[in-house]
């Protein structure tokens, strides 16, 4: 126990020390006595909270920690009087070293030693938080607590079951997708602002296509729609987002059922291979064109994901409805894939394993695949126009010859 109480202690110690040296390299201009707390003070402020929390009752810390603040926050009144800086950062350092110092040896060990690693990253990154600041415009703060209101407030509260006659509409799983889309979207859109629309627009392409290549083309379709000089950024990123989803069905197939790479792999591989070349070649005619700004009014619509919220409740249920009493995988294939690719591709591996023959989970899942690039390519006509959602709709259908020759041949 005594142990214990030493390492309590000295972790409440170690957490100011901690916020006293960022709070001391942040003013090591200054002249010494011109700051009210270093690196001294800041790591014994740490090990008095600590040693208040072990005397009994909470009162008492209540009133230790008030005794602490009143002559802290005088000292740190008097330096801003004469310093002419009004910031009270200091003074809330002061109180969450204390605040930390008491929990350390109070609470929960980890959870301490985490706030004050986070407590200093904070304050270490005050002018990339300012300067942050200074580039974000409303419009950006907006869809982003937006977007929080949606995750945070409305999906939990969603029912998670399905609330149909026909036990096919789960809202929280359309709510939830229907989030992705938004995330994606937002992703994107900073993604632009940081890197250019080129590069942009293709590194969230990638990563997106490791979630949902559906809701990259989607949301990425609708920019094409507003400029049209964007059309070959957003073909790039669109394409990228296919080639990891073929990638990740293949990698996720493999995984639970290592002997289906066989007949899959090289279909996949066709159908990636000719999906890369399509955008390097985008990618290459984006490089010659000078560089646009994607005219954006919102990082993500609201309207717009509602619309897409009806659309994937509407397959839903079509799905569930052509899909009763169907005993023909390879139907029921083509009709989740319309909708998403890993739920047949996760349940052919696994029926793989129990006996189904290879060839017919291979052809199962490859269906579902090319199904899901004819829905995306469907997705890419209604939000981003003919002319790039032709384009897309060709590629599709190369790539799933591509694949088709690669499995037969």
């Amino acid at each position: 126990m005594d142990l214990e109480l030493l390492q309590r202690a000295s972790l409440a110690a170690a957490i100011g020390l901690l916020i006293g040296i960022e709070r001391g390299w942040q003013e090591r201009e200054a002249k010494d006595g011109a700051r009210v707390a270093g690196i001294r003070t800041f790591t014994l402020i740490g090990a008095l909270g600590g040693l208040c929390a072990l005397l009994p009752g909470d009162i008492t810390l209540g009133l230790c920690m008030a005794a602490f603040a009143l002559p802290f926050g005088f000292f740190e009144w008097r330096r801003a009087r004469e310093t002419g800086s009004w910031s009270i950062t200091d003074f809330v350092a002061g109180m969450m070293t204390f605040a930390l110092g008491a929990y350390a040896t109070h609470g929960n060990m980890v959870l301490a030693a985490a706030g004050g690693v986070i407590t200093a990253a904070i304050l270490a990154e005050r002018r990339f938080m300012h300067a942050f600041l200074q580039r974000l415009t409303w419009i950006e703060l907006r869809a982003a607590l937006l977007l929080l209101v949606m995750t945070v407030v409305l999906l939990p509260v969603l029912p998670d079951r399905t609330v149909d006659p026909w036990n096919a509409l789960n809202p929280h799983q359309i709510w939830l997708m229907t989030v992705l889309v938004g995330g994606v979207s937002y992703a994107g859109y900073i993604a632009e602002r940081i890197a250019g629309p080129r590069k942009g627009l293709l590194f969230a392409g990638l990563a997106g296509g490791l979630v949902t290549s559906t809701t990259v083309t989607w949301t990425f379709a609708r920019m094409a729609r507003r400029n049209s000089a964007v059309t070959a950024e957003v073909m790039t990123a669109i394409l990228a987002a296919w080639i990891m989803s073929l990638l990740r069905m293949t990698a996720l197939a493999t995984a639970i059922a290592p002997q289906l790479l066989v007949p899959l792999g090289p279909a996949m591989i066709a159908a990636a291979s000719l999906l890369f070349v399509a955008a390097a070649f985008t990618y290459r005619a984006a490089s010659k064109t000078e560089s646009h700004a994607l005219i954006l009014q919102d990082p993500f619509e609201l309207s717009l994901m509602l619309r897409f919220a009806v659309l994937l409740a509407g397959i839903m249920l079509l799905a569930k409805l052509f899909r009763g009493g169907e005993g023909n995988l390879f139907a029921l294939g083509g009709l989740s894939g319309l909708l998403d690719v890993d739920p047949i591709t996760l349940s052919m591996a696994k029926m793989a394993n129990s006996g189904l023959a290879q060839s017919i989970a291979a052809s199962t899942i490859l269906i579902a695949a090319a199904a899901n690039g004819l829905s995306k390519s469907v997705l890419a006509i209604v939000f981003g126009g003919w002319r790039l959602g032709l384009s897309l709709s060709g590629l599709a259908l190369a790539a799933s010859g591509a694949a088709a020759l690669a499995y037969f041949g």
